[in-house]
């Protein structure tokens, strides 16, 4: 399945996009969601790992299921003081 993850601050600045287009496997997990966005975009991968995944407006664990059609978002951790 295809799902779209729409990227936030940092990440959308390291990808140069706003979303990317990932390919999974039915029944994937979050954990393979991370995996996939590393491999497609190497550039996010020092993030990708510590960066928030939000399904469908809540924030999700790696052992969440995604599913065709859920809204998927990448928050990357937000530095400043």
């Amino acid at each position: 399945m295809k799902v779209a993850v729409k990227l936030f601050a940092a990440a959308r600045e390291l990808a140069g996009e706003t979303e990317l287009a990932v390919e999974l496997p039915d029944g994937a997990d979050v954990a393979q969601l991370r995996a996939s966005l590393a491999a497609k975009s190497p550039q996010l991968k020092p993030i990708a790992d510590r960066s928030l995944i939000a399904v469908n407006s809540e924030y999700a664990d790696q052992a969440t299921v995604i599913r065709a059609g859920d809204e998927i978002a990448l928050i990357p951790p937000v530095s400043g003081g």
